[in-house]
């Protein structure tokens, strides 16, 4: 994808000629670098600012914040009781993470990292090992027993099967969230041409809610995922 106007644009700067050691020669990752990095910094330094600011009686960012991760808390007890309750930072911070980096993209010169595969790839392979990791640590060697089906004559036939939809998650999450946030980027670039003063309110209201709803998918599927390796012995 070319990008036209980027706000942290740094092609031409003497940094890409050093960071450019480091294998990142393309354009287009050098952005989605350099746009990451920057919307972390932006995450933290809002944890840093609610946090030394936090009062008995809330303003509004720490009042939405509270709203924000009390709504995650629900849904991550819902989905995986409370003994999953130790992955919620974790999971906590893949949705705000992903929250930011889909709102970031529709703000006129700025990019959504969440656009690229390589952001989303590195995001679903990491809650993908997460769940073999878990299901190994709580089962150990029975874990496995979940690849074989019910019975032990049917194995040849469930082992590959297993493993296809297994392999499938972490592609389906790099694909939806792509996509979406790849269409949407696409989608405001074209309006931005087309109607370079007034962008259509109902379109920008349009991919708030597609921002927000992307992220709550990822995450509520990671926390599925996470949810059945623990919950295997019991089937």
């Amino acid at each position: 994808m070319e990008h036209g106007f980027m706000i942290l644009n740094f092609i031409n700067h003497p940094l890409y000629e050093f960071f450019s050691g480091l294998g990142l020669h393309d354009g287009n990752h050098f952005i989605q670098v350099t746009y990451t990095w920057f919307y972390m910094l932006v995450l933290i330094l809002m944890a840093v600012v609610v946090v030394r600011g936090m009062k008995l009686i809330p303003g509004r960012l720490q009042n939405f914040l509270e709203v924000l991760i009390g709504g995650l808390k629900g849904l991550l007890v819902d989905t995986m009781g409370e003994k999953g309750m130790i992955f919620f930072p974790v999971m906590a911070t893949i949705f705000l993470f992903i929250l930011t980096c889909n709102l970031g993209g529709i703000i006129p010169g700025f990019y959504s990292p969440t656009a690229n595969l390589n952001t989303n790839c590195a995001m679903a392979l990491s809650v993908f090992m997460l769940t073999h990791i878990v299901g190994v640590k709580i089962h150990g060697i029975k874990y496995i027993k979940q690849f074989m089906g019910p019975v032990w004559w049917m194995a040849p036939i469930m082992i590959p099967v297993e493993l296809i939809g297994h392999i499938a998650r972490p592609l389906s999450l790099t694909m939806r969230l792509f996509g979406n946030i790849f269409g949407e980027d696409l989608v405001l670039i074209v309006l931005l041409l087309l109607v370079p003063f007034l962008m259509p309110i109902p379109m920008l209201i349009l991919m708030i809610f597609t921002s927000l709803l992307q992220a709550f998918v990822f995450t509520l599927l990671a926390m599925m995922y996470i949810s059945g390796a623990m919950e295997e012995a019991h089937h």
